[in-house]
């Protein structure tokens, strides 16, 4: 089977890249099936933040080494079984938690939605990157981005508009539950556009020693690559401070500037549309661009900054949440670069384990960062989530900038292979 081409018909790329962005937009909402209950949990549970920041650790810890591992599995057996596998986890999550009595009970559940969002970034750019043509992959992994950060930006909206409507937060998670299944059918009904087992990778026709030395070499040999520990460690502080804001922003935003939560809670959902629109422009910036690190750098700078002088508490409480939402716009257009940088990383045919490791930091970042800053504002450092969120986006820069001198020396490395 020939790899996917230019002629590839609009329609086909569109189908798949629509439902892949449909799945990747739930594991982003299962991401939030906690954290904008956390005051409810508080007043009916009597938990903490560093508590209730060690149910979201829980859930990335059981993400990451999932995703490091559910890379080699999809290579193996391949993503669609995969991937049906991953939402059940999270309707099941969902019931546990809508059913929990305490602690205990939000541990089952974000445990098990954990195990879900294991394998999604693997499956994903496993299926996007067989089946869509390349012309348009940079316009792919921007659809891709932009459905997780209106996932994050739906999930607070959904949540909290269902409790206030019903008067109860388990009608709520338990809704959840009913959307994971109603994405189930969704990509049943249309699983031929994401069978990664008709889609073909460009070497797999190639001819000559390149071709079979890239078949021939061992499945853990992309560990060598440079670029995959660069790209590991951007997206570990880069998520860090995408942890600060997602999981306590709204409390921080409240502690410091007296706004009052039910407006406070929006800036999440704020943060993560300025971070879909940055997304649109940056699929275009990706798509042509050479050096991709310079512009992930500038982008991820500039937020860091709106973070930086939101910790002031200098502000007007309204502008302060309206520059802690704005934020997300660097971090958006940032996102293509990134998936653009770490194709370049891949070898062909490894693309599963190495999104499956390079992802698993993204994962780390939020394990360790959600109880970290959890108890700053325990402590009532509420402006040490935006600090500490600026400082982790500017790691993240400084991590950047080497990926472009990563990606040349495992250029370098796989031609002497």
């Amino acid at each position: 089977m020939t790899a996917p081409t230019a002629a590839v018909p609009l329609r086909q790329d569109a189908r798949t890249i629509g439902l892949i962005g449909l799945a990747h937009g739930s594991s982003h909402f299962f991401h939030l099936m906690l954290p904008p209950l956390f005051p409810l949990f508080i007043r009916d549970f009597g938990l903490s933040y560093a508590e209730l920041g060690l149910l979201v650790s829980t859930f990335f810890v059981i993400s990451g080494v999932g995703q490091a591992l559910s890379g080699f599995l999809v290579d193996r057996i391949g993503a669609r079984p995969i991937l049906f596998a991953a939402l059940g986890c999270f309707a099941l999550g969902a019931v546990a938690t809508a059913t929990a009595n305490g602690y205990a009970g939000l541990f089952v559940g974000a445990s098990l939605a954990g195990l879900g969002n294991a394998p999604f970034h693997p499956v994903d750019f496993t299926i996007l990157n067989k089946r869509v043509s390349q012309p348009r992959l940079g316009h792919a992994f921007s659809v891709h981005g932009i459905s997780g950060n209106l996932g994050w930006a739906v999930a607070p909206v959904f949540l909290l508009g269902l409790t206030n409507l019903t008067g109860s937060w388990r009608i709520a998670s338990a809704s959840m539950a009913a959307y994971a299944l109603i994405v189930i059918a969704i990509l049943w009904f249309n699983r031929d556009a994401i069978d990664d087992k008709a889609g073909a990778w460009a070497h797999e026709t190639a001819k000559g020693p390149a071709a079979r030395a890239v078949v021939a070499e061992h499945p853990l040999a992309f560990l060598r690559l440079p670029s995959v520990w660069l790209c590991f460690s951007f997206f570990f502080f880069s998520t860090a401070a995408l942890s600060a804001i997602q999981s306590f922003a709204s409390p921080a935003l409240e502690g410091m500037y007296g706004l009052p939560l039910t407006a406070t809670a929006f800036v999440v959902t704020g943060y993560m549309l300025f971070g879909a629109a940055g997304m649109v422009v940056g699929g275009f910036l990706a798509a042509g661009a050479e050096r991709l690190e310079k512009i992930i750098g500038a982008c991820l700078l500039a937020s860091a900054v709106l973070l930086a002088v939101v910790g002031t508490g200098w502000l007007p409480g309204m502008v302060a949440a309206a520059l802690a939402a704005i934020a997300g716009f660097g971090t958006g257009l940032a996102g293509p670069s990134r998936d653009m940088l770490i194709k370049q990383a891949a070898p062909p045919g490894a693309t599963g384990r190495v999104y499956g490791t390079v992802y698993s930091g993204l994962d780390l970042g939020f394990a360790l960062a959600a109880p970290i800053f959890g108890s700053l504002l325990d402590h009532g450092q509420s402006n040490g989530v935006f600090y500490g969120s600026a400082l982790a986006l500017a790691l993240g820069v400084l991590s950047a900038s080497m990926v472009g001198a990563g990606v040349a020396r495992s250029r370098g490395v796989l031609k002497a292979a």
